[in-house]
């Protein structure tokens, strides 16, 4: 009996001091803003006039605070384009729209012959933003000059004769 008194003493001046030296903070650090980023798979940079570019996306968190809201917008200050969400609704330039799940598809559709450049923003309700920029060239497509029988490349192409026999 002696010993198991002395066992609940010690025991008991054991969690004294350990209760002791811990800190009455109420004060807790719940942590609601983490950083984020966008990833996107590989995107064509050469477009007709008319044709679309699939932009698939996903938001990559740190960390996760069920509270956090993530919003998209886009200016283009090169060239004439349609953006659009993967719900078939048109974005409008510097227009604010809530995204509301992490993993979605922008559809870019080329509305002229010029160089297009559209930087599309993603923010969060703590102020958070991460852009991406999306540069799409007008691919010409080769003609045949009938004339002569030769191929009409597009400028900026060097094309190189292959000497087949040796």
């Amino acid at each position: 009996m002696k010993k198991l008194f002395s066992y609940m003493m010690v025991c008991g001046a054991m969690m004294t001091a350990v209760l002791g030296f811990t800190s009455c903070e109420d004060d807790l650090d719940v942590q609601q803003a983490y950083p984020f980023m966008v990833e996107t798979m590989p995107v064509p940079n050469r477009l007709v006039q008319g044709e679309t570019a699939e932009i698939r996306c996903e938001i990559v968190r740190e960390g996760y605070f069920s509270d956090t809201r993530y919003t998209i917008r886009y200016f283009q200050p090169d060239g004439e384009g349609t953006l659009r969400m993967d719900d078939g609704m048109v974005l409008l330039p510097n227009d604010r729209y809530p995204l509301d799940r992490d993993v979605f598809r922008l559809y870019y559709t080329s509305e002229c012959e010029d160089q297009q450049t559209i930087d599309v923003y993603f923010e969060d309700n703590h102020d958070q933003v991460y852009q991406l920029t999306f540069t799409f060239n007008n691919e010409v497509k080769e003609e045949e000059d009938t004339t002569e029988g030769n191929t009409i490349t597009p400028i900026g192409t060097i094309v190189y004769p292959i000497n087949i026999n040796p």
